[in-house]
């Protein structure tokens, strides 16, 4: 089924002061950088449960809970982080949340109680990545970008983050062996300064300075894009599907290595797992922005869905072995932020690049309300049963209540009046 392309009556909005030297491919080049760099280090929390909690005397619910703070805080503040990037431009968003996400990995390296890592690891941490993930790299594509470089930059981006797990696992196994998990956090507090400079390339137009003549898009307020938003049937069927994918990646990138551990599996490829799921993430979030613009987006999203419920159960149910752990890294890799670019892309679709951050940023919410309860859950259940195999087939019932939520979505933009002239 071929997909509706977005009306031509919504060109690409491109600040009209662009340097020469902010070309397309620049723009893309930094923005994959800076979600390479601020998904490293969140995609490697899992590596320091088990160091933290014999070291500090934690139970696992204590550092189970702090992740959970984490993806709620970064779903609640990524709205209004988009909210702010709409109105303000990228760019300032993007230091003061790679400003937070710095010094909550510091702190956390050095966390003496639970509070410490409640506020550093949860709190920090997670108003820092509302304001400096993919999230809001993507918002800017989707602004800066001319049509014809969207779909496939929307997937660069996404596999961009997937690079940095790809890169941060096996990374972070090393520079605990070498340095310690203490250093090793701080080390990555200080990578994180890296965003500053970046993030000056993909500085977008302030709100009230429209390029051209001002479209109903343009004038249209936070208040009414919200409003057209939540009375959007097809966007609400969006936000509680991307619910479940919130819970499959928070739960498997906390507590997939410890799983791992339990059964058998050394640390060493618990990293090369995680490492595959970031390496073949890249192929599978590069086929999703390039497949979004060529078939019909719902449908794209459904079959992703039913297919992370099919391999969930093969994995369940197969003997736990080395290669086997290693098959179901590469496999939910394909998978993993494949979601990413078919998601977006039907938020430019049906609303248009004007608020497009602030309207990312709710349904990624609901994201991060199924990444709250997937690693609490988890931590909960696995602290009272010792064992993980109710959350895996939660989440694999999640997956098929997903993938048919998504066939009712329909791929067209919404029909606003044309703004009455002075």
């Amino acid at each position: 089924m071929t997909a509706t392309p977005a009306p031509a009556a919504r060109p690409a909005t491109v600040s009209a002061s662009r340097p020469g030297w902010r070309t397309p491919g620049v723009i893309v080049l930094a923005g994959c950088l800076i979600a390479m760099i601020s998904f490293g280090p969140r995609s490697a929390m899992g590596f320091f449960t088990n160091e933290m909690s014999v070291d500090r005397g934690w139970a696992l619910a204590v550092f189970s809970l702090s992740a959970a703070i984490q993806n709620i805080l970064w779903g609640i503040g990524q709205p209004f982080a988009g909210a702010l990037a709409d109105r303000f431009g990228v760019t300032r968003v993007l230091m003061a949340g790679a400003v937070l996400y710095a010094l909550g990995l510091v702190w956390m390296a050095h966390a003496a109680d639970p509070f410490s890592l409640h506020m550093s690891a949860g709190v920090l941490i997670g108003f820092g990545l509302a304001g400096c993930s993919f999230n809001l790299v993507l918002a800017a594509f989707g602004k800066l970008l001319p049509l014809s470089w969207r779909p496939m930059a929307l997937g660069a981006g996404s596999a961009a983050g997937s690079f940095g797990q790809f890169l941060f696992a096996p990374l972070t196994v090393f520079l605990k062996g070498t340095i310690g998990w203490e250093a090793t956090l701080t080390l990555f507090g200080a990578a994180m300064v890296m965003v500053l400079p970046l993030s000056v390339v993909l500085m977008t137009p302030r709100a009230e300075e429209p390029a051209g003549d001002p479209s109903a898009a343009e004038t249209q307020t936070l208040k009414a894009a919200l409003a057209e938003a939540f009375g959007h049937r097809s966007y609400n069927l969006l936000v509680a599907g991307f619910f479940v994918c919130g819970f499959h990646l928070a739960f498997i990138t906390i507590h997939l290595p410890k799983y791992l551990v339990d059964h058998g599996i050394s640390n060493a490829v618990g990293g090369w797992v995680m490492a595959l799921i970031g390496l073949f993430n890249l192929a599978g979030s590069l086929l999703a922005g390039y497949w979004s613009g060529k078939v019909s987006k719902p449908y794209l999203l459904s079959a992703i869905y039913a297919a992370r419920a099919a391999l969930i159960v093969g994995f369940v149910l197969l003997p736990l072995t080395p290669l086997t752990a290693l098959a179901f890294g590469a496999g939910i890799g394909l998978l993993w932020l494949s979601t990413v670019p078919p998601t977006s892309g039907l938020v430019l679709v049906m609303f248009g690049p004007r608020w497009m951050a602030m309207l990312f940023g709710v349904v990624f919410l609901s994201h991060q309300i199924g990444g709250f309860l997937g690693v609490w859950l988890a931590g909960l259940l696995y602290d009272s049963t010792g064992s993980y195999d109710v959350v895996w087939w939660l989440g694999v019932a999640l997956g098929l209540f997903a993938a048919l939520v998504h066939l009712p979505i329909q791929e067209r933009a919404v029909v606003r009046a044309a703004p009455v002239s002075a």
